[in-house]
């Protein structure tokens, strides 16, 4: 039998994945789902947390990060950085 050729829009629809958005953590991008009505999802892989707003039901997008979160990750970060740099 011959095997079905696919479209280049058809090949990319099937990879699709309602529902779900991606890390917006540059060095992370898992990728991340949310409950419905859920208002913040934390990511697994590096800890960053996300606020979400619903553009309709099942579909979720990222606002902006959760700015308590972020800085806390980043202090921990300098911190680290600076205790290395100490140490050397």
């Amino acid at each position: 039998m011959a095997e079905e050729k696919l479209s280049t829009q058809e090949a990319v629809a099937q990879t699709r994945t309602y529902g779900q958005f991606r890390c917006l953590n540059p060095s992370c991008t898992s990728r991340l789902s949310a409950q419905p009505g859920q208002a913040t999802v934390k990511c697994a892989k590096c800890g960053s947390e996300w606020r979400v707003a619903w553009v309709k039901a099942g579909f979720p997008r990222v606002r902006g990060p959760v700015w308590e979160t972020s800085e806390r990750l980043a202090d921990e970060a300098m911190a680290k950085k600076m205790a290395e740099k100490e140490g050397k």
